[in-house]
């Protein structure tokens, strides 16, 4: 009981990061009869989306949406004084996943030379690799290890949104919600703002 006590933020976002996932399973058929393949089912779609399009859709909002969570962290705690790092690493681990899967997908779907072929691709793939190094330091004991240099480590994290935001955006899809909550929190960030909500922050409590 004490250890769920004292991870349940971790148990409560890998639930929600993992819900998901059943929907995703069950767009596949596993074939075991001679050795092992894996296709899609079609007409899992939604709105008119194939299979693949709703794979797309799935793995992509949802890599956008935990990395917008993540980057709302800071500005929750500038505001009211509420933050958990270690569930902040669970949301990057979750942002790492989704975004890992949908970049998988598409790489079976269309090959890996496609990446480059478009400019959003090429976003999406450098956001990729900038969170590759943020998922396997992700844990405490890199914390300790890399000491202030984590906390600089980190920060790369918002290049990825930025690439993240770009490439989304050229695609047309439903992105804009997520750039204005971005930019509602550096916003938030600016030093003489950051300062002045703390301070108004701490006179409400006293």
């Amino acid at each position: 009981m004490k250890a769920i006590k004292k991870n349940y933020g971790w148990i409560i976002v890998a639930i929600l990061a993992l819900l998901p996932m059943l929907v995703i399973i069950n767009m596949f058929n596993v074939d075991l009869s001679n050795g092992f393949s894996l296709s899609l089912i079609e007409g899992k779609g939604a709105d008119g989306k194939t299979t693949l399009e709703m794979l797309y859709h799935i793995s992509g909002e949802f890599a956008i949406r935990w990395m917008t969570a993540v980057l709302t962290l800071t500005p929750v705690f500038i505001l009211f004084g509420v933050m958990n790092l270690f569930v902040r690493q669970a949301m990057g681990i979750a942002t790492a996943v989704w975004s890992f899967l949908h970049f998988i997908i598409f790489i079976w779907a269309e090959g890996f030379l496609e990446t480059f072929t478009q400019i959003n691709y090429v976003a999406g793939f450098v956001a990729i690799l900038i969170l590759i190094p943020l998922f396997f330091t992700s844990n405490r004991k890199s914390m300790k290890y890399l000491k202030s240099n984590w906390k600089k480590l980190q920060r790369y994290a918002y290049a990825a949104i930025f690439l993240s935001l770009l490439h989304v955006a050229i695609l047309n899809k439903t992105w804009l919600i997520y750039a204005i909550v971005v930019g509602v929190g550096f916003i938030i960030r600016i030093p003489f703002i950051k300062n002045k909500l703390i301070e108004r922050r701490k006179k409400l409590k006293s």
